[in-house]
């Protein structure tokens, strides 16, 4: 059996800490979002290929049209590489938390939703949460609006759990309108407007839209096309170990809304 040239090794090594990557979050957390599931499939495909390379680079010599498509898909694998490389840089400059609020006395705050296994909010909810209980403090006039529907093999809906987590944390109930039925960034927006209109939030009125640091390029952008004409969202920090998994998502979620024309 021949050595394996420093190039495989690499390829294993990339593999490896993909694959594990993935594959932890979905066993012990749950999580079988793209942003999870892409990064197991292609580290296990680069452990695939390092096994089988002597074999796929035989069947690539047989036929020049197979060097030819394999070339171009190379090409177009380091393309995609080189974008989410560039998303990345950009999301990882975004301004963050509550200092990044202007001074401009919000009528309302809207704090979209994320998951809530076992009816609690995850970690990335729940870093939500504290920053708009934050920004309560900071402007008392400021009505409190959660958004989220009921998740996947779950009974309650993010609001509800959303709701449950301010008030535990000392938020009056009088404060807080729950919106439940939403299951995306638009539905969020666009089912919070008429709940606010009735507590006297018009859309030309100021609005903090609270999300993860990773998201709020997007909630921006539909907010405003939704008519919201005072708007400014505000990320919070997104927990290390699943950052770079989160804004794998947003990259594809990103491309989603702009086909769909949310954005």
């Amino acid at each position: 059996m021949r050595a394996w040239p420093p190039s495989s090794w690499l390829l294993a090594a990339v593999g490896s800490v993909l694959a594990l990557d993935g594959l932890a979050l979905l066993l012990f957390k749950g999580m079988a979002s793209l942003g999870v599931t892409l990064p197991l499939g292609i580290g296990v495909a680069l452990l695939v290929f390092v096994v089988w390379r002597p074999a796929v680079q035989t069947w690539m010599r047989a036929s020049r049209w197979r060097r030819v498509v394999w070339q171009l898909a190379l090409a177009a694998a380091v393309l995609w590489l080189l974008s989410l490389a560039v998303f990345f840089v950009r999301l990882a400059q975004l301004p963050h938390g509550a200092q990044a609020v202007a001074q401009l006395a919000p009528h309302a705050i809207i704090v979209l939703g994320s998951s809530t296994p076992q009816g609690q909010p995850s970690p990335a909810l729940q870093a939500r949460l504290d920053l708009a209980h934050e920004l309560a403090q900071r402007f008392p006039q400021a009505v409190v609006a959660v958004s989220g529907g009921v998740d996947f093999g779950e009974t309650v809906s993010e609001g509800q759990v959303m709701g449950d987590y301010l008030r535990a944390q000392g938020l009056p109930a009088a404060r807080i309108v729950q919106e439940e039925a939403s299951t995306s960034t638009d539905l969020n927006l666009k089912l919070s407007q008429p709940l606010l209109a009735a507590r006297g939030v018009a859309v030309t009125d100021a609005v903090v839209v609270v999300t993860s640091d990773f998201h709020t390029a997007r909630a921006q952008a539909i907010a405003q096309r939704q008519g919201w004409q005072q708007v400014q969202t505000v990320g919070a920090p997104t927990p290390l170990y699943l950052r770079y998994n989160a804004w794998l998502r947003e990259y594809f979620a990103q491309a989603s809304s702009r086909l769909l024309g949310e954005m």
